[in-house]
């Protein structure tokens, strides 16, 4: 019982931020862009909006392009009884469970079947927020923050901007809820040395298998990839037992031969896939994080914003956009300033290598130039999990350590430190055009979406100010906490609403005249559309009419070959194949 109060708050925050889904029906997917982009749907509304039905933003397609049709198609199959294994709709025909983001075997797909597909979907992507934040609330509380603390990291993390850019995907952060799950098993057995099975042997299991089998690869890859650095450093720190180790091979064999039924087939696909050659990521200025970009932590639209139609930064925002709070900021900052402990070393430091591989370095560099298998096709700028990650678990370590600290007026070194970097962006603003004029433009975007993060900033320093100059007491610091958690709520909400489009369930996939029309004919068929703009690749799979056309990052090279032969009208199958 005694953790049911910040249970609540958290599952109140989630509702807060998904209220439109349940006081207004409206759905967390892009629909929009379908009727307000793509043909024949436009057409729907052509008397009244002859340009399309305004969307909110053309960044964020992928959901009902590729996310949204695959799933709808594994679970119609498999409501029919039929293994989801091939997808006749599109590219003449391509793997479907084999391609991953298909995420066919992931347990929370329950919802999909026991709710109509929409509203299954919709519930599934409000679960990202907040399984994220109760599992790292039980976490951070599990490594000895105070409650406060605690529920600090876990509202940065599920609000943060790896989740606000990618969480109406449906893959990437559904991987990424399992993360601190994971953490916290691994501590809960590490702790006891193995000496008796209980529940986190089983949770540990499954948190590693859903976490393989939410749909996105890559982010597994990170999770895996540090949650075993971590086991290992537990594993040391609890006195390098050897049943414990026993244990532990024994858990991540069995998850190995759990997810075979998924990594055989997608690694299969892979190696048939033109994955490899399709990728040109050193010469592609958004494959890693850009070195000015750097400036989103604090200032998350200074480049503009997709969804206001004034992004004038490098393609493309959501891969770039690690915002976590002025505040939180400036509490991560103060933890690695100024606490000592193997927690903010082990966070610090995987926060730091993390950015270094995600920036333009000459590390980062390194996979690719000697062609490392799968890793030089991954974009780096995907660490954005780990480092929004990390700076949230140090939040909540900052602020646990500002609590306890009898010299508090340390908070002013990192506030002097970000309130440079404030400084420096109004300077450039004011007179970066002088330099170059072809910036004004540009720098005018950049100085109006600059004031709400300064006032963020001040209203902060307020906040560390108070217990400064006041004599401490039980009631400010609950006041003190109350506030930073309630700054926090409002300037990552504010941020949030404003890249996340809900929309009508009648702007998803609706009938048209055309559609109708090719589902009526009989026999076997297969069309193909003449500009991108009507029917888009994947469209058809919704209404299970099959195209020659596709959109599928794990797309078969023969195919592409094939294509490129018609295109070139010669029996030329040499890439790239655009």
């Amino acid at each position: 019982m005694k953790n049911i109060f910040p249970v609540l708050i958290i599952t109140g925050l989630v509702f807060l931020f998904f209220w439109q889904f349940f006081l207004k029906g409206l759905l967390p997917i892009p629909s929009d862009t379908i009727i307000g982009l793509y043909h024949p749907f436009r057409d729907l509304y052509a008397k009244n909006y002859p340009r399309g039905i305004p969307f909110k933003n053309y960044l964020i397609t992928d959901p009902v392009r590729q996310i949204y049709p695959w799933k709808n198609l594994a679970v119609y199959m498999e409501k029919n009884l039929n293994l989801p294994l091939w997808n006749p709709y599109s590219l003449s025909g391509t793997p479907l469970l084999a391609n991953f983001q298909s995420s066919v075997f992931y347990p929370l797909n329950i919802l999909l079947f026991i709710l109509p597909f929409s509203l299954g979907w919709s519930v599934l992507i409000l679960m990202e927020p907040f399984l994220a934040g109760i599992f790292l609330y039980f976490y951070l509380e599990n490594i000895n923050l105070n409650k406060f603390s605690a529920l600090l990291g876990s509202v940065v993390f599920s609000f943060s901007g790896f989740f606000i850019a990618w969480f109406e995907w449906g893959t990437v952060t559904q991987v990424a809820v399992w993360f601190p799950l994971v953490l916290l098993s691994i501590d809960k057995i590490t702790s006891s040395k193995g000496k008796k099975f209980s529940i986190w042997n089983a949770v540990l299991l499954f948190s590693l298998v859903s976490a393989f089998f939410a749909g996105h690869l890559q982010t597994f890859f990170y999770l895996f990839l540090v949650s075993f650095i971590y086991l290992f450093a537990r594993w040391w720190q609890y006195g390098k037992s050897k049943k414990l180790l026993a244990l532990f091979t024994i858990y991540y064999s069995l998850f190995t031969i759990i997810t075979s039924v998924q990594w055989v087939p997608t690694l299969q696909l892979i190696l048939l896939s033109a994955r490899n050659i399709d990728q040109s990521p050193l010469t592609n200025p958004g494959w890693f994080i850009p070195w000015q970009n750097l400036v989103q932590f604090v200032a998350p639209d200074f480049f503009g914003n997709p969804a206001t139609l004034n992004y004038w930064g490098i393609w493309n925002y959501g891969e770039f956009v690690g915002y976590i709070g002025i505040l939180p900021l400036i509490l991560a900052f103060f933890a690695l300033f100024f606490r000592h402990d193997k927690k903010t070393f082990f966070w610090g430091s995987t926060f730091f290598i993390s950015l270094i591989f995600a920036l333009p370095t000459i590390f980062a560099k390194l996979p690719f130039f000697f062609k490392i298998p799968f890793v030089d096709t991954a974009q780096p700028t995907r660490l954005m999990f780990i480092i929004d990650f990390s700076l949230s678990v140090l939040s909540a370590l900052g602020l646990d350590y500002f609590l306890k600290s009898k010299s508090k007026k340390e908070i002013f070194y990192p506030l002097i430190f970000i309130g440079t970097v404030v400084i420096a962006l109004w300077l450039f603003v004011l007179f970066g055009g002088r330099i170059d004029k072809s910036l004004i433009a540009n720098l005018s975007i950049a100085k109006h979406n600059l004031i709400f993060p300064t006032f963020i900033f001040l209203i902060s320093a307020i906040i560390f100010l108070v217990p400064i100059l006041f004599k401490k007491s039980n009631r400010l610091t609950t006041i003190l906490c109350i506030s930073i958690v309630g700054l926090t709520v409002f300037d990552l909400f504010r941020f949030g609403w404003k890249f996340n489009p809900f929309t009508k369930k009648s702007y998803l996939f609706p009938n048209t005249q055309t559609i109708n029309f090719l589902q009526k004919q009989k026999g076997k068929f297969r069309i193909m559309t003449t500009d991108s703009r009507i029917l888009p690749p994947n469209f058809s799979v919704v209404y299970k009419l099959e195209d020659i056309a596709g959109y599928d990052p794990l797309y078969l090279s023969r195919y592409a070959e094939l294509i490129a032969a018609s295109q070139r009208n010669k029996p030329d199958i040499n890439p790239p194949f655009y």
